[in-house]
């Protein structure tokens, strides 16, 4: 769904409002308004669904990690439990999610094989703190992963489908599991021994505090592909269309 996030400055709160005022600057996952949601100049939603802008962040930056920080960061701490030590394949590492993942994989101590597609996929998951790095489209998986956990994997977080994805799952250790949030398609085919977790990520303030902390404590780097005005919303759905984006596509709205 289009405009399901977005960040910019309280313009005003509702009688009940608490912990939000008029000129705080903030930003939102609010994933059903009828009207287009965050692609306008005023948006209402509900205080539960926003947080304060974490230090360090930009608002062109908080309006682009609202959805994704939330599902990168709960796929890590509540899909997959994983904690300090443990091996970690993000399928997908170089798109909007798995380049925050990423960092919070790294934030929680965990060794991370990162699959990204095209050498400047390769060279920002890099730069990010990866481990270990495969080119998601003609890398040799089975062999880096090998390489990567000789045992096997703890963990997969799949943020894309298709046979790579189960590749990556093949080098998973007995007892390992694989997580996905809703969207990814294919989804991943269970099998024996592995469990497989589908989740969505879910607004509150609780769980912005969270993310806010993590964004803090890792001095998050937000990959923006590019920005476009909101008059030119039509070539942003175009360049999403395209495909290879590394991180998000912003909106401005003035």
């Amino acid at each position: 769904m289009l405009g399901t996030d977005g960040a910019g400055i309280v313009a005003a709160v509702g009688a009940k409002v608490q912990g939000f005022k008029v000129g705080e600057q903030v930003y939102s996952y609010s994933w059903d308004n009828p009207h287009g949601g965050f692609y306008a100049q005023y948006v209402a939603v509900p205080a539960e669904r926003a947080g304060h802008l974490p230090r360090g962040i930009s608002l062109p930056e908080a309006g682009a990690i609202a959805t994704t920080g939330l599902t990168a960061i709960q796929g890590i701490d509540d899909a997959l439990h994983l904690k300090a030590g443990q091996t970690l394949i993000i399928h997908g590492a170089s798109g909007g999610v798995g380049s925050l993942a990423l960092q919070f994989a790294k934030l929680r101590g965990v060794r991370v094989l990162a699959t990204a597609s095209g050498e400047d996929g390769l060279a920002l998951v890099k730069r990010l703190g990866a481990d270990a790095v495969a080119d998601g489209r003609h890398g040799d998986i089975a062999g880096t992963a090998h390489q990567f956990a000789p045992a096997g994997v703890d963990a997969v977080l799949a943020l894309a489908g298709g046979d790579t994805l189960e590749r990556c799952i093949d080098a998973l250790r007995p007892g390992g599991q694989v997580a996905f949030p809703y969207g990814v398609e294919p989804e991943p085919k269970g099998r024996a021994g592995v469990a497989v977790i589908r989740y969505n990520a879910i607004p509150g303030t609780q769980e912005f505090e969270r993310l806010n902390r993590a964004i803090e404590a890792v001095k998050l780097e937000v990959p923006i592909a590019a920005e476009f005005p909101l008059a030119q919303a039509a070539k942003a759905q175009e360049r999403v269309e395209a495909g290879h984006i590394l991180g998000k596509i912003v909106l401005r709205i003035r």
